[in-house]
């Protein structure tokens, strides 16, 4: 059997991503919608419709559905205005400049939102090939033919589901966590340096740049599940990794507060050890146990597979029990420290306060009540929005009962 070279491994593997099923779903709808305009339409190069398509045919279902309309009316109205300047002047550098200005005016008035400017871009692109049309409504078929091609693709093959770039974002986000919790735990051991500590809270402050770069990798993926018809259970899925976040979120809170006290700790005690020998020793080994709890729990979250899923929460509730093991421990023998050297007490109460947030954000049984809740308020929100279809749904369980 011929051996794959690599980079043809590589190149196939990246077309099965989302990006690259995204960009070959995109290019083909454009060459149907630009052939069927061509079949249908005496134009010789009608650019319109693959354009149309272009801009319809989006990321996600949920996007074209609910965006597809506002697209197709941004390209509709700047056609219009194209076709009447062309039909008038011609294009300068004055008309292109007033096409423009009107466009962007009157996108304003249709109130297609956030395609304004597309009414423009649409302008200019006809405005530049008037030639090829002689009248506003060829350019208005082709726009509709565009359009229809885009949607009718989107639901015949339906876009990419994003939930494993989403799932990978989340697992990076908590291996940073971790990989930070670890390194504090080497810091712990012996006198830590106060500019050592300081950009170690530095770096705990920029998780919240990657959070945010987190979140919007999750709206992706959110929208990518709604109205999908290749995904069941669309709803527990965008609530187990939204909530999933929104734990790291807090964690990263916690954490960015848990570097705030070790540094404090850091700036009272320059001549000394940060801690006991005993009461160091014991911080790594709970810091280290944090940090498989809290990458355990992302994986956990982002599991598809139910044998996954029980593997990954049972390694979560181990790291689970004994960081709440060494914490006690810990409590014990800084309780006896505190007794022989009262300075600072109240950052070892601290120290211990917020370790037990992280500790009990990452509980199982607290996690499952809030999914529980969260579920319950969702469907209760989708029911309030549709009622008729609510009692529908009723009557149809009564009857068949």
């Amino acid at each position: 059997m011929p051996r794959v070279s690599a980079p043809v491994v590589k190149l196939v593997q990246r077309t099965t991503e989302p990006a690259g099923v995204q960009t070959l779903r995109s290019t083909a709808a454009a060459v149907i919608a630009y052939s069927t305009a061509v079949w249908a339409l005496p134009e010789p190069a009608p650019l319109t419709a693959p354009l149309t398509a272009l801009l319809v045919v989006q990321v996600t279902l949920y996007a074209t559905l609910t965006t597809g309309i506002r697209r197709v009316n941004s390209v509709i109205v700047g056609v219009l205005i194209a076709s009447a300047f062309s039909s008038l002047v011609g294009l300068t550098w004055w008309s292109l400049g007033l096409t423009i200005f009107t466009a962007l005016l009157i996108g304003r008035v249709v109130r297609v939102n956030e395609f304004v400017p597309e009414v423009a871009i649409s302008a200019m692109l006809v405005l530049g090939v008037s030639q090829v049309a002689d009248t506003a409504w060829d350019r208005v078929w082709e726009t509709l033919i565009g359009a229809v091609v885009g949607l009718l693709f989107n639901l015949v093959f339906a876009p990419p589901v994003w939930v494993r770039s989403a799932g990978s974002s989340i697992e990076s986000l908590a291996l940073r966590m971790g990989t930070m919790l670890r390194s504090m735990g080497e810091e712990v051991v012996g006198s830590n340096p106060v500019p050592r500590a300081a950009a170690r809270l530095h770096e705990a402050r920029r998780l919240d740049h990657d959070i945010v770069e987190v979140d919007a990798s999750l709206r992706q993926a959110e929208e990518s599940l709604t109205l999908n018809p290749r995904v069941r259970q669309g709803l527990l899925h965008r609530v187990v990794l939204r909530s999933g976040l929104d734990t790291l979120e807090i964690c990263a809170v916690v954490l960015r507060v848990l570097n705030r006290t070790v540094t404090d700790l850091a700036k009272a005690r320059t001549e000394e050890s940060l801690f006991p020998a005993d009461v160091a020793d014991l911080l790594r080994e709970l810091f280290a146990r944090l940090a498989e709890a809290i990458e355990s729990f992302a994986v956990l979250v982002t599991t598809q597979l139910a044998a996954d899923a029980e593997e990954a929460e049972e390694r979560l509730s181990d790291a689970l029990a004994r960081s709440r093991t060494t914490r006690d421990q810990v409590a014990d023998l800084l309780l006896e420290d505190v007794q022989e050297h009262p300075r600072q007490w109240q950052l070892h109460g601290a120290l211990l306060a917020e370790i037990d947030r992280i500790l009990a954000e990452l509980d199982i049984e607290e996690r499952a009540r809030r999914l529980g809740e969260e579920l319950d308020r969702r469907s209760a929100e989708a029911h309030a929005r549709h009622p008729r279809l609510r009692a529908l749904r009723q009557r149809l369980g009564r009857q068949s009962a």
